[in-house]
């Protein structure tokens, strides 16, 4: 028991400090749904947050913000690890999502409301943003006086939970949204092949993973992985290979090597299964309603592989409240030490930062 209460303890120690780390980056482009996936998608990223900044009244609604009578703007309020991405490729990445020479909105979204701004919440931020701004005036990539203002970040509220990752919830209307709007026409036109910025610094590009046909599937999992996996099974609780491995490392999915949880947010749940806060990668996990059983569940799945990984529950400790309940069955775990020889050295970062 004490060594339990111990590792708990330590866990904790270890979220605070991964937590602390953190910092935040606030960037308006014209409508915050097509603002949000950019972001999402870059390793050292841990969450991107729609909401309104840089006006003058509380707790503003969306309703209140889109009459354009609030002065706010809408925004996306990225909290990353400095560690893993640098603030300078968040504004290479900023830069490829709007047109910074329009001073009246972004694209069919009109108004002061959708205009665009870099706010920043250091000195060191600002030094950056203005360096940046000025190297792309001076570039012949946009035609006109870049207009995007560079403001001290203010109070940022958080829009309505219908607008977070609404370009997840609800797909095949930010795509049509997207494209109507003439954002991606606009980028494609600007950027062309480079409209997708690779960090080459502390920071890197998630991976492109595939999956397996069903032969390989089959011919490269255990029967037990394969059931767990294809069959949606559930494996015997206390009898399984990662439910009390206290190693530092990754989890990566069985069938397609995505990376899904860290050993920085496992913890001792004491139901028997491999237990973590969050995920690694929030890009690499889908939630879905599960019905069986009798009973209302989250099932939790792989993105790109399909695979059945296990389930979410609201039962798990601070500070997300949350506990992915996920059998061993459906991860590969790679220690630190083997990091960069498996191709995830992005990684490597996030447990050099706590040994710190």
């Amino acid at each position: 028991m004490k060594l339990s209460i111990l590792f708990l303890l330590l866990t904790f120690s270890l979220q605070a400090r991964a937590e602390s780390a953190l910092t935040n980056a606030t960037f308006a482009g014209g409508c915050f749904w097509c603002m949000e996936s950019p972001f999402e998608k870059l390793a050292g990223v841990d969450s991107v947050v729609s909401g309104y900044i840089d006006g003058t009244v509380k707790n503003p609604t969306y309703k209140m913000v889109s009459s354009g009578t609030t002065g706010h703007k809408e925004a996306v309020q990225i909290t990353y690890d400095p560690q893993v991405i640098s603030y300078e490729d968040l504004l290479e990445v900023f830069w490829r999502q709007v047109n910074p020479t329009d001073s009246g909105g972004q694209f069919v979204d009109r108004g002061q409301q959708y205009t665009t701004g870099i706010f920043y919440h250091s000195p060191e931020q600002k030094a950056a943003a203005e360096k940046s701004k000025a190297q792309w005036q001076e570039s012949p990539r946009f035609q006109g006086k870049i207009v995007t203002p560079i403001i001290a970040a203010s109070d940022f509220y958080p829009a309505e939970d219908y607008h977070q990752d609404y370009y997840k919830k609800n797909p095949l209307r930010y795509k049509y949204y997207r494209y109507r709007s003439g954002r991606d026409e606009y980028i494609d036109k600007t950027w062309g092949k480079d409209r997708d910025y690779h960090p080459t610094g502390k920071g890197m590009r998630m991976k492109t993973y595939e999956k397996p046909s069903k032969d390989d599937i089959k011919k490269m999992l255990t029967p037990l992985q394969y059931k767990i996996t294809q069959r949606d099974g559930t494996e015997r609780a206390f009898k399984n290979e990662y439910w009390d491995n206290k190693k530092s490392g990754i989890y990566v999915d069985i069938v397609t090597g995505e990376p899904l949880f860290s050993s920085i947010d496992k913890f001792d749940s004491g139901t028997g299964w491999p237990s973590f806060t969050k995920p690694l990668e929030k890009e690499h996990i889908v939630e879905k309603p599960d019905n069986t059983l009798f009973t209302k569940r989250t099932e939790v799945r792989s993105k790109v592989g399909d695979s059945h990984l296990g389930h979410v529950f609201n039962d798990g400790p601070h500070p997300t409240g949350l506990r992915y309940c996920i059998n061993s069955a459906s991860l590969r775990f790679i220690p630190v030490e083997k990091l960069k020889d498996e191709g995830y050295k992005e990684y490597v970062k996030l447990f050099e930062s706590i040994a710190k």
